[in-house]
């Protein structure tokens, strides 16, 4: 799993010392108080926390340019559309299309939400080995059943991912062409989703009969819980407190701009 989200898992930062639990918590809350931003003026502090979040890490630039790359086509396909079928206000027209003022400032906005929520996704799982992470939500109360089945899912991923890389590689050495559109490479392609898909199955299928027969389910054993050291919970509670401070800028942010 070499390129996983826990590459980078056993730097050195603040943030990597962090106690799992109370920096799952912290990250989470911080995520929502983002999703819940709307106004521009707190964009700007929104950014300020993500970027300082990041750069309190440690995690190379590369990490983020990585991860970022196939979430950001969706917010590509955002910023294409949205200045032309959105508001009112036209500013300008390209190629008979108008680009409006409003249909400006709601890029501005989602996609600023979008880049700080995704940092801190990565933030929260790449500064921790991602079996902790999960050991972390289950000690807080998301049923082990969510949380193996999570571990399970990101493990056999990028061994799916590695074995279509083995067969695309394979392909390409007997002289397949995939940027060539015909009929003859559908059904290439079609049936490489279905060996995949098959031979998935089939492996999950005996993963599971394995962690049967060594009795999972079966066990009743309970998380350990290591105590909270003192300043792990003054960090939660900062990051507690400042993302209630922008939920309750966000709140009062009408009768701000009205006085």
């Amino acid at each position: 799993m070499r390129h996983g989200l826990d590459e980078y898992a056993r730097l050195d930062s603040p943030l990597h010392r962090w106690e799992p639990r109370c920096k799952f918590v912290g990250l989470m809350a911080l995520i929502f108080a983002f999703s819940f931003i709307e106004d521009l003026y707190l964009l700007l502090p929104m950014l300020g926390i993500t970027v300082l979040l990041y750069k309190l890490s440690r995690l190379p630039k590369t990490y983020w340019c990585d991860r970022l790359h196939y979430p950001g086509y969706f917010l590509l396909g955002v910023v294409v559309v949205l200045p032309f079928v959105s508001g009112e206000t036209i500013l300008f027209e390209i190629a008979g299309l108008a680009v409006r003022w409003e249909g400006l400032l709601d890029v501005v906005e989602i996609a600023t939400r979008f880049l700080c929520i995704v940092t801190v996704s990565l933030v929260l799982f790449g500064t921790s080995p991602i079996a902790t992470t999960l050991r972390a939500m289950r000690s807080l109360g998301v049923p082990s059943l969510i949380t193996d089945m999570m571990l399970l899912f990101y493990r056999y991923l990028y061994e799916t991912l590695d074995r279509l890389t083995q067969v695309q590689t394979a392909m390409r050495l007997r002289g397949f062409n995939r940027q060539q559109l015909s009929w003859r490479n559908l059904r290439i392609l079609a049936s490489l989703a279905g060996t995949l898909l098959v031979t998935s199955y089939e492996q999950s299928e005996q993963v599971y009969r394995a962690m049967r027969l060594r009795g999972y389910g079966r066990s009743t054993a309970r998380v350990s819980e290591i105590p909270v050291r003192t300043v792990d919970a003054i960090a939660l509670g900062g990051v507690l407190a400042v993302s209630l401070t922008l939920v309750v800028l966000q709140s009062l942010g009408i009768e701000i701009w009205k006085f």
